[in-house]
C-alpha cells in the first residue's frame, strides 16, 4: 500500500530501494521492517506497528544497528505527519530518543556507521515539530531534539524560541530539560542558555520551576553556590512543585547533616504525598550513611501514627529495615502487629516484620498466629530488586533469623508443613528451617515426608542443617535413590541432593562424582570447592588442584571456596589468607557483595593467622558511607551483618573488640 499524499508527497518514497536484507535489528535481518512502516499508514494497524518498530530497531538498546540508519529518515517523516494518530507519532518519537540516547552513550564499536550523519540530517525534519497542536508530540520532540548535540546551537535556538510560546507545563520542562543536556555542547548559545537557565531560578519562579533550572544546569556543567542555596530554599519552603523530594535532596548535596535536616522538615509535611516521598528519600539516606539512623529515625517513626495507611506502612518498612536501631519504638511496632492497633492489613504485616527485625520476642506470638490462620501476610519468595517497592515481605526471611523461638513457631509451622499445598509454600517454610538447624529438630518427621514430593531438594536441605538427630531418621535409600531420579524440571536437584546425602551419610561418593567434574571448569567450581572442604584433611588429595585454582579469580566467590577448602584441607592460612584479603580488599570503598561477606565470616574463622585482614576490617567499620550497595531495602540489612562479622572477626584475630 502507498503511503502518497495529496500533491503527490510520499513519505515512502525509496523505502523498496532499500536492501533491508543486508540491514540488521535486534531480531536478526531487518526484512520486516518496510512492511512495519506502510503498516504506520494503515489505521487498525498502526499502532502495532509502532510498539512492534520500537521493540525490533531498539529492544534493550546497548547498540545502535544498521536497521535504526536505514529507517531514521522513514520515522521522522511518519512522526512529522499529521494524519497518523498522535499516540503513534509519539511512540514513534520515543524510539527515536531511544536509538539517539544510545547513539551518544555507547562505545562507537556499537554503532552502525552512518548514524550520526543520518541522526544530523534528521534534526531539521524535527524541528518544526516543537510546534505541533499535540503536547505530547512537542514534549516528546524536545526529548530528541535534546540528544541532537550535532546541532546544538540550532536546536537551542529552537528550543528557547518555542519556549517563549509555550503554556502547557510539561512541554516547558521537556524544552528546560533539553536545553540543560545541550548547553555543554553549543558553542555561540551556551552563555545565552546558562543566563536564560539562571534566570529560571529566580526566587519569583514556581518552586519546581527552580529545582528543573538547576538540574538542567547541572546538566550543563555550570556549578556555583547559588545552586544549593536555590535548592535548599525551596526544600526550606516545603513546596518543590510536584518535584520528587529525593531528586531535589539530590540537587541540594549538601552535608549529611543538612540533608536530614530538610528530611525532618519534609517527612512533618501536610501533604501525604510529600510525606510519602520524604520517607522513600530518608530510605535513600538510611541505606546510604550509617549517621542518618539517628538523625531521621525518630522522624520516620512519628509516621507510624500517619493519617494514610500507606504512609504508615512505609515508615514500618523503614524501621524494620534498621532492625535493632527500631526498638525504642517496639511498642509501638508491637501495638500495630494487632487488628486493634492497625487495621490496615499489609501495614500489620510490616509492622510484625519490624518487630521481628529488631529482635523484640513479642514477634513470636502473633507470628505463630499467622502461620496458623487462613492469611499469612508474607510471600513465600523474595524480592532482590533495588528501590522501594512495599510488596510482601518474605517468609523465610521473617522467619529464619527467629531459631530462637522455634518453641513457639515450631508447632503452627509443621502443621502447615503437613498440608502444604504448593512447592513454593514447602520451599519456603524448608528453607527457614534450614535457617534454624538443630532448632528445627522436631520438624524431621514432617520433613522426611517432604522427600517423597517435588521439594525434595529443601526438604533434604533442612535435613542437613539439622545435623545427627535429622540423620538418625531419613531413609538413606530414598535420599540415595532421589540423586538418580530428581523431582522433574529441577536441573539443579541432583547436585543439591547428592550434597545433602553426603552431610547426612558421610558418604560423598555421589557428591564427588557429580561436583569433580567441574572442578577446573570456567564456572561452577565454588560448589565443588564446597564440598571438598567438607572432606577436611582427607582431601589432601585434591590440594593441588586447589592451589591451581586460587589465583584464577581475584574477586568474588571463587577465592572463598577454595581459600577456605584449602585451608580445611591443610590447615595451612598462610597460602590462603594473601588471596581472601586480595579478594575484599577492593570493596572497602563500596560495592560489597554476599561472597565478600563470608570471607570476612571466614578470615574470623580462621582466627589470629588472618592478622593480615585488620586494616580492611577496620576500614569497613569505620565509614559512614554504607560499602554495601545503596538504595534497596537490603541495603541497611547487609550492612549490619557485615559489621557484626567484622567485630567478630576483629575480636578473633586481635583478641579484643574493635
Amino acid at each position: 500500500m502507498s503511503g502518497s499524499r495529496p500533491g503527490g508527497y510520499d513519505p515512502l518514497a525509496g523505502l523498496d530501494s532499500v536492501d533491508w536484507a543486508s540491514h540488521r535489528h535486534a531480531y536478526g535481518p531487518a526484512v520486516d521492517v518496510p512492511e512495519l512502516l506502510r503498516a504506520l499508514y494503515r489505521p487498525d494497524e498502526a499502532a502495532d506497528a509502532a510498539d512492534t518498530l520500537l521493540v525490533n530497531v531498539h529492544h534493550q538498546g546497548g547498540c545502535v544497528e544498521s536497521a535504526s540508519v536505514a529507517a531514521l529518515p522513514f520515522l521522522v517523516r511518519a512522526a512529522a505527519d499529521p494524519s497518523l494518530d498522535a499516540p503513534v507519532r509519539i511512540e514513534l518519537i520515543d524510539l527515536l530518543i531511544c536509538v539517539a540516547a544510545e547513539g551518544n552513550r555507547v562505545e562507537p564499536r556499537w554503532i552502525a556507521p552512518g548514524w550520526a550523519e543520518a541522526w544530523d540530517s534528521a534534526v531539521p525534519g524535527l524541528l518544526p515539530l516543537l510546534h505541533d497542536p499535540e503536547p505530547g508530540v512537542r514534549t516528546a520532540t524536545a526529548e530528541a531534539l535534546g540528544q541532537a548535540r550535532g546541532r546544538a546551537d540550532a536546536v537551542l535556538t529552537a528550543l528557547w524560541a518555542r519556549h517563549g510560546r509555550e503554556t502547557v507545563p510539561e512541554v516547558l520542562d521537556a524544552l528546560v530539560d533539553a536545553a540543560g543536556g545541550l548547553a555543554g555542547h553549543a558553542d555561540r548559545e551556551r552563555k545565552a542558555t546558562l543566563a536564560r537557565l539562571r534566570g529560571l531560578t529566580a526566587p519569583d519562579a514556581a518552586p519546581g520551576k527552580r529545582l528543573r533550572a538547576v538540574a538542567a544546569l547541572r546538566a550543563a556543567g555550570a556549578r556555583d553556590g547559588n545552586h544549593a542555596r536555590v535548592v535548599g530554599a525551596v526544600l526550606e519552603g516545603g513546596d518543590l512543585g510536584g518535584y520528587r523530594v529525593a531528586e531535589a535532596l539530590k540537587l541540594f548535596g549538601g552535608t549529611p547533616a543538612e540533608r536530614a535536616g530538610h528530611l525532618v522538615r519534609l517527612l512533618g509535611h501536610p501533604s501525604a504525598p510529600t510525606r510519602r516521598e520524604a520517607l522513600e528519600a530518608a530510605a535513600g539516606e538510611l541505606s546510604r550513611r550509617r549517621s542518618a539512623v539517628p538523625a531521621l529515625l525518630p522522624a520516620v517513626a512519628e509516621l507510624l501514627g500517619d493519617p494514610e495507611p500507606e504512609n504508615r506502612l512505609f515508615a514500618a518498612r523503614v524501621l524494620g529495615m534498621c532492625g535493632t536501631a527500631a526498638r525504642p519504638w517496639a511498642d509501638r511496632l508491637a501495638a500495630m502487629s494487632t487488628d486493634e492497633g492497625e487495621p490496615y492489613l499489609p501495614a500489620q504485616d510490616h509492622a510484625l516484620w519490624a518487630l521481628a527485625r529488631s529482635g523484640d520476642p513479642r514477634c513470636a506470638g502473633p507470628l505463630a498466629r499467622r502461620l496458623g490462620g487462613e492469611r499469612l501476610g508474607f510471600a513465600y519468595f523474595s524480592v532482590h530488586s533495588a528501590g522501594w517497592w512495599t510488596h510482601e515481605l518474605s517468609l523465610s526471611e521473617t522467619l529464619g533469623p527467629l531459631s530462637a523461638h522455634a518453641g513457639v513457631l515450631l508447632p503452627p509451622l509443621r502443621t502447615r508443613l503437613r498440608a502444604v499445598r504448593s512447592v513454593d509454600e514447602a520451599r519456603a517454610l524448608c528453607q527457614t528451617l534450614t535457617a534454624w538447624g538443630p532448632a528445627a529438630a522436631p520438624a524431621v518427621p514432617e520433613l522426611c515426608a517432604l522427600l517423597e514430593g517435588p521439594a525434595a531438594v529443601w526438604a533434604a536441605e533442612a535435613l542437613a542443617a539439622i545435623g545427627p538427630e535429622a540423620a538418625a531418621a531419613v531413609d538413606r535409600e530414598r535420599l540415595r535413590a532421589l540423586i538418580d531420579a530428581p523431582p522433574p524440571d529441577q536441573p539443579f536437584a541432583p547436585r543439591a541432593l547428592a550434597l545433602a546425602y553426603a552431610r547426612l551419610t558421610g558418604d560423598r561418593g555421589p557428591a564427588l562424582a557429580l561436583y569433580l567434574p567441574r572442578l577446573g571448569e570456567p564456572y561452577g567450581n565454588d560448589n565443588p570447592a564446597i564440598l571438598l572442604g567438607e572432606l577436611g584433611p582427607a582431601g589432601a588429595p585434591y590440594a593441588d588442584r586447589l592451589r591451581e585454582l586460587l589465583p584464577t579469580d581475584t574477586v568474588g566467590w571463587l577465592p572463598l571456596r577454595v581459600g577456605e577448602a584449602l585451608w580445611r584441607i591443610t590447615g595451612r592460612a598462610d597460602e590462603v589468607v594473601p588471596a581472601l584479603v586480595a579478594a575484599i580488599e577492593p570493596y572497602a570503598r563500596g560495592g560489597v557483595t554476599r561472597a565478600v561477606t563470608e570471607t570476612v565470616r571466614l578470615l574470623g574463622a580462621i582466627g589470629p593467622a588472618a592478622a593480615p585482614a585488620v586494616p580492611v576490617l577496620r576500614a569497613f567499620l569505620d565509614a559512614d558511607e554504607r560499602p554495601v550497595e545503596h538504595g534497596g531495602w537490603r541495603s541497611v540489612p547487609e550492612d549490619d551483618e557485615l559489621c557484626a562479622l567484622a567485630r567478630a572477626a576483629l575480636l578473633a584475630l586481635s583478641g579484643a573488640a574493635d
